[in-house]
């Protein structure tokens, strides 16, 4: 065929015509031809790496996706992003990079897509952050693309000393650590819980942050339907990959764009079936940052507190129900949830990257027989969902309450205040915190973490040692997936800015009503904070302090692109 063949491809940028000559030199040293050149040109954007079990087999992952889309008659080319993983920086300084690596990522994903000017992305994903920058970086450049998420982690198993057997995650070994401060299982208890909890590859495998965007992925209708259910050794998975292969030269040749595909509506509908699953509170903040990207007007966080009010929990799911990322798999998977919110009335229609409506893809759902990890509507595993929203004197910007694992909506204690993780930790290994407590850990947020790390070694400390329904937790950072109790994560405005948070004082009685939407604090906040100066940053160079200038609110997302005045 003739490298002068007319086309409208992206690509034509850098393959059409004779002044690209030298641009084509150099793609045949990588082994392409006219027949490539006159075909469409895909980035496959990995985020492997062998830095923990979750991203470690994506680079096998990525052997079947070639090949799928060679059969669609597109040519793959490869990119590699940076990964941080959550889990294994969990409660240290490296914790910081998690979220500033969801916008590093997207970035990068937009510089090799729009830098090489490529007809389409189908991007391979896994731990945390690695799935909303993909669909941050979708939304940005509105190229058209897949996101294939690499899947989860098999359960591990564990029989202690009792002769009680049980399925494991990570989430046990963090809460095995509180429970071993606690005296109430030894050190071989513990280093035998370590060792069985994580069997091989996988993504951390409750419903925790990973296994809850990797939903909203399907229900964005960015991720071919039941794709992402798969786990990650299963060899299902290679299956699934050739395909979402094949589908992304599809998404090219019809020109099915992401913002064709994310909406208000399908935004709502990752919403719904996220609190329907009692999902990571993660899940809000990646949610917003995607709206956010894809210029939707109209999706803010007060969405998530009306749609968990109204969204009773189906999913008997880790952390706070019974079953892992797998059992649902084995259950219907996604499909099969959808299929519970259709027959509700609880979602619309809307498009998708398989060219099929969302509609069409979930009435392929299969009920295992038998099956009660998926419950319906008329016996739910709880009657609201699993997140809301409040505010008042102590978040004039709102915060995000996490009401996995507990029915309680309304709580009142006195504050115990902790200006980092570190120094609250610390105190919770040593059983300092009793109940009543309102345990408050500041200058964690966005800015001024900055990173708004996780809190997943607090909460799971307080889990073992019997304290997650007798006290609360207040932060402007975040909270894990895997976290439960009564906790409350994205103080807004964060300390670093003035924010309320930054002037509570030990013995404030606080109060949190989640009916009300309400949390207070009986003192004065605003005398306070009279004559306050901002803190000096704690990084004055590098990726940190770029991160901690240009983030924006964690109620908007805490993102890094936004308009920029001129």
């Amino acid at each position: 065929m003739s490298i002068h063949k007319k086309s409208n491809k992206r690509s034509d940028a850098i393959v059409k015509g004779p002044n690209r000559a030298a641009a084509r030199a150099m793609l045949r040293a990588t082994g392409m031809d006219d027949e490539n050149f006159d075909g469409p040109i895909i980035a496959l954007f990995n985020t492997w790496t062998n830095m923990g079990p979750c991203n470690m087999d994506l680079d096998k992952l990525a052997v079947p996706v070639r090949a799928g889309i060679r059969a669609a008659g597109g040519t793959p080319v490869d990119f590699n992003s940076i990964a941080v993983s959550d889990g294994i920086t969990m409660g240290s300084e490296g914790m910081r990079a998690s979220l500033m690596s969801r916008e590093v990522i997207a970035d990068s994903i937009e510089l090799a897509v729009q830098g090489h000017s490529l007809d389409g992305v189908i991007i391979l994903v896994a731990c945390d952050k690695t799935i909303p920058a993909a669909g941050m970086a979708l939304a940005r450049m509105n190229v058209p693309g897949v996101v294939l998420y690499g899947g989860s982690i098999m359960p591990g198993n564990h029989t202690d000393k009792n002769g009680i057997n049980k399925d494991l995650s990570v989430q046990d070994v963090f809460e095995a650590v509180g429970a071993c401060a606690a005296g109430l299982i030894d050190d071989d208890e513990l280093k035998a819980i370590e060792k069985a909890a994580c069997p091989g590859a996988g993504a951390c495998g409750g419903q925790f942050t990973a296994n809850s965007m990797a939903m909203a992925m399907t229900f964005l209708g960015l991720s071919p339907m039941g794709a992402n259910d798969i786990p990650a050794i299963s060899e299902d998975k290679n299956t699934a990959a050739f395909e979402a292969g094949k589908i992304v030269v599809d998404c090219v040749t019809h020109q099915r764009r992401p913002r064709d595909i994310i909406t208000k509506t399908s935004l709502m509908n990752a919403a719904i079936a996220l609190s329907a699953t009692a999902a990571s509170t993660n899940a809000i903040l990646h949610l917003l940052a995607i709206a956010t990207e894809a210029q939707i007007d109209g999706f803010d966080i007060d969405a998530f507190d009306t749609i968990s009010r109204s969204t009773p929990v189906i999913g008997d799911l880790k952390p706070g129900g019974k079953y892992m990322a797998y059992d649902l798999y084995a259950a219907g998977g996604s499909a099969l949830i959808g299929q519970r919110l259709v027959a509700d009335g609880r979602i619309q229609d809307g498009q998708t990257v398989t060219g099929r409506s969302l509609f069409d893809e979930i009435s392929d759902a299969k009920e295992t027989k038998g099956q009660d990890v998926i419950r319906n509507f008329k016996s739910p595993v709880k009657s609201r969902g699993g997140y809301g929203i409040l505010y008042g004197d102590l978040a004039p910007e709102g915060c995000v309450v996490k009401l996995a694992g507990h029915g309680a909506l309304f709580f009142e204690g006195t504050a115990r205040v902790f200006e980092s993780e570190e120094a609250c930790f610390e105190v919770v290994q040593n059983n300092g915190i009793k109940k009543g407590d309102v345990v408050i850990i500041r200058n964690e947020g966005p800015c001024g973490g900055p990173g708004m790390r996780e809190m997943l070694g607090v909460t799971a400390a307080l889990v073992g040692q019997g304290l997650a329904d007798h006290v609360a937790l207040i932060t402007d950072g975040r909270f894990s997936g895997a976290s439960y109790g009564f906790v409350i994560g994205h103080v807004a405005p964060e300390a670093a800015h003035g924010g309320p948070i930054a002037f509570i004082k030990n013995g404030d009685v606080i109060t949190i009503d989640v009916e009300a939407r309400t949390i207070n604090v009986t003192a004065d906040l605003k005398a306070r904070a009279k004559n306050w100066t901002p803190p000096k940053p704690k990084y004055s160079n590098g990726a940190y302090a770029k991160f901690a200038k240009l983030v924006g609110s964690a109620s908007k997302g805490a993102v890094t692109s936004f308009p920029f005045d001129n």
